[in-house]
């Protein structure tokens, strides 16, 4: 597997080398962990976890692209889409990113929101990691007004006080740290990662606790069939804690979540027998979570009807769920793209715009594979497009 990955220079190699030794002794203290939690120390250990160390992350230097970063066409959509909200709710909404990535999502929303007169009071955005934090920040100073980057704010946790507004979160369902499961004899296991006799890193399965095999009982029970002999995939039991965590503040407004998976007889059905879990370094996805832990993006596709159950628990009604090729299309993409294209005689500028529709849209890109969900809560009407409500496809959750 390694042999066609990109070989990690000697930095890299001692960055991993320090939080492999960092798991190997927590390991060997206190037992095997859930892989759960090793993916959470992967991603998030202070100084060494991929969101907290110092890398580039995002883009054509990083491990992988995201839609904000491919140009502006993308926040621009949003905007459309959330702009009647900020109408409507009037000069006391707030927008809320959750994981602001480069920043590059918030400099192109906040600008086309403020070219139409409507940027929210505060732009907030909850990021765990300090590097990326001080690259937004960077960023954002250096492309936005002085008075529109005054209304950016950053926070360590999500707010404790009631707000009203939008909240937005792209790619970030995907990378909550997710529990494995295994059916073995009819009884629900859980994947673990311990120690072999080298002490090199294994993976195990341990009998699940109550909450882990609570959760999958409940997919079985929804989908009237059960998991057969040796089937092995993810399940988030967190998810409705957390939704209630990021949300519970939000009494009027809307929730966006875009990212990439599949309502949940897609997500588990028969033929996908060991789940979807993948590794991402340098533009290369492999399945090897074991491997230079601390170098990888370690991501799991979103069962979106847990999604829509987690915020259904959080007192939110789901509004719209459709692929992410007909949420753009539905909040203007074409009308976005034409003016851009126009904006510019630039042949180069022109050729990367028509790139970005092809990337967010195409079925073997973005288009399909993504999915967009819209919550609405405290209003009596939401003020969504008519195309986005025409073209919903929430009967499939």
């Amino acid at each position: 597997m390694s042999s066609r990955l990109p070989t990690p220079g000697a930095e890299e190699r001692e960055h991993s080398d320090r939080l492999l030794q960092r798991l190997r002794e927590e390991i060997a203290s206190h037992g095997p962990m859930p892989f759960s939690q090793y993916m959470e120390r992967c991603l998030y250990m202070p100084g060494l976890g991929y969101y907290s160390a110092g890398a580039t992350k995002f883009g054509e230097a990083g491990d992988f692209v995201t839609a904000p970063e491919l140009g502006p066409l993308f926040a621009r959509c949003i905007a459309r889409v959330v702009q009647p909200v900020f109408e409507m709710l009037g000069e006391t909404a707030d927008f809320l990113e959750l994981g602001g990535g480069s920043g590059a999502f918030a400099e192109a929303v906040l600008l086309a929101l403020h070219a139409e007169n409507v940027a929210p009071r505060r732009y907030l955005i909850l990021e765990p990691s300090a590097d990326l934090r001080e690259r937004q920040r960077e960023r954002l100073v250096a492309a936005l007004p002085p008075a529109l980057f005054e209304r950016v704010a950053w926070l360590d946790r999500p707010s404790e006080e009631d707000w009203q507004g939008v909240l937005f979160a792209n790619e970030v369902i995907d990378a909550l740290p997710t529990t494995r499961f295994a059916m073995r004899h009819g009884e629900v296991y859980e994947e673990y990662v311990a120690l072999d006799g080298e002490g090199r890193l294994t993976r195990i399965d341990r009998p699940a606790d109550a909450l882990v095999s609570g959760a999958v009982r409940h997919v079985e029970r929804d989908m009237e069939a059960e998991f057969a002999e040796g089937y092995r995939s993810e399940i988030l039991p967190q998810l409705p804690y957390w939704m209630q965590a990021v949300a519970a503040s939000l009494t009027k407004g809307i929730m966006l979540f875009i990212d990439y998976g599949y309502v949940r007889r897609e997500f588990y059905q028969p033929g996908r027998t060991d789940g979807t879990l993948m590794a991402h370094y340098r533009h290369r996805a492999h399945n090897d979570p074991l491997y230079l832990p601390g170098l990888n993006d370690l991501t799991a596709s979103v069962d979106f009807t847990a999604l829509a159950e987690a915020g259904n628990q959080a007192g939110f009604g789901v509004a719209a769920y459709l692929p992410q090729a007909h949420f753009l299309i539905a909040a203007g993409l074409q009308e976005v793209f034409e003016r851009a294209y126009t904006e510019t005689d630039d042949e180069a500028t022109r050729y990367r715009l028509s790139q970005q529709v092809k990337r967010l849209t195409l079925p073997d890109q973005m288009g399909e594979r993504f999915q967009a969900m819209v919550f609405a809560r405290g209003m009596d009407m939401v003020p969504l497009p008519a195309d986005l409500l025409a073209a919903d496809q929430g009967e499939r959750l």
